[in-house]
């Protein structure tokens, strides 16, 4: 049996390495012709149509409105996230009676498991129509229709969809962490005179911190690597949007690394355009890998706490 557990875990690390090499290997041309330009220059919308349509290889691309359209997009969701998921944490872990905590904690893990697709239809179908309604006139959408078109679809609807989709994760993690805390913290500190409610921030939040980071890290992971539903709600533009424009910062209309691979999909004809699709590939592959050792470093150091508090 161990033996045969062996062979399971060289085969699947032998494919997750040839997925890798295999990766990394059709990206390096793109790399090799631009250098740090691909990451740092912008153009990624016209850089692939001329590729596409043009008869020689044209080997100029510039990514970085894809890669900032991504990190904004996962930071303010991310930062929602947080807001939202610690309170609702808390409540379950802590406070919320047994008739309430189990069919919320049901509906959490429904959630976790809905296919992005179906975030992406109702982000469509109802935020980015009432993004349009409460936020975008026909006097700001006129004022700005010579830089970019507002219909709705924008940063502010990938954020909100991307929240939805990434909450049910944060939460069952956090949920975790605090019932992790060992009860003879909390029963000293309420023994101690001290409230429940100052119980919880100053003894078990302290204490839970690192598997609370932990499911920011893996709630990141999730949201860097969404792509069909951004590719729904988020305008499918590679366009960074301006800060310099205020509040209409949020209804510009973005791209992500993993949407422009999806939408570019009937490009990869051309070899050009495969490899700078494959270097993008590659770059959030790089940071998957990082969040996933963040994620793993940040919770085996909350579980040897909470070990190490239990003897």
């Amino acid at each position: 049996m161990e033996k045969l557990l062996l062979l399971a875990a060289i085969i699947s690390g032998s494919l997750v390495l040839v997925v890798i090499f295999f990766v990394i290997k059709e990206a390096i041309p793109i790399f090799v012709h631009n250098g740090v330009r691909f990451v740092t220059a912008g153009g990624w919308d016209q850089d692939i149509s001329k590729a596409w349509a043009s008869v020689e290889p044209m080997w100029r691309f510039g990514a970085l409105p894809v890669i900032v359209g991504t990190f904004i997009a996962t930071g303010g969701a991310l930062i929602l996230t947080f807001i939202l998921g610690i309170g609702c944490s808390i409540f379950l872990a802590e406070l919320a009676p047994d008739a309430i905590r189990s069919p919320v904690e049901a509906i959490i893990r429904l959630l976790a498991g809905i296919p992005s697709v179906v975030f992406g239809l109702i982000g469509l179908m109802i935020v980015v129509p009432l993004i349009m309604d409460w936020f975008i006139s026909d006097e700001l959408a006129l004022k700005y229709i010579k830089i970019v078109p507002l219909d709705g679809q924008s940063l502010l609807a990938g954020i909100l969809v991307l929240t939805f989709m990434i909450l049910p994760f944060f939460i069952t993690v956090a949920v975790d962490a605090l019932r992790a805390v060992p009860k003879t913290y909390k029963e000293a500190s309420l023994a101690l005179g001290v409230n429940g409610w100052r119980t919880i921030v100053k003894v078990v939040i302290p204490v839970a911190t690192p598997g609370i980071v932990a499911g920011i890290v893996l709630a990141s992971g999730r949201a860097v690597g969404e792509a069909i539903a951004l590719s729904m709600v988020a305008g499918a533009m590679a366009f960074m949007p301006d800060p310099s424009h205020g509040a209409v910062f949020f209804l510009e209309p973005i791209r992500t690394m993993a949407s422009a691979i999806v939408d570019n999909k009937e490009t990869m004809g051309a070899e050009t355009v495969e490899t700078a699709l494959f270097a993008i590939g590659s770059l959030l592959l790089l940071v998957s890998v990082l969040l996933s050792l963040t994620a793993r470093i940040t919770f085996n150091r909350f579980q040897k706490r909470v070990m190490g508090m239990v003897e």
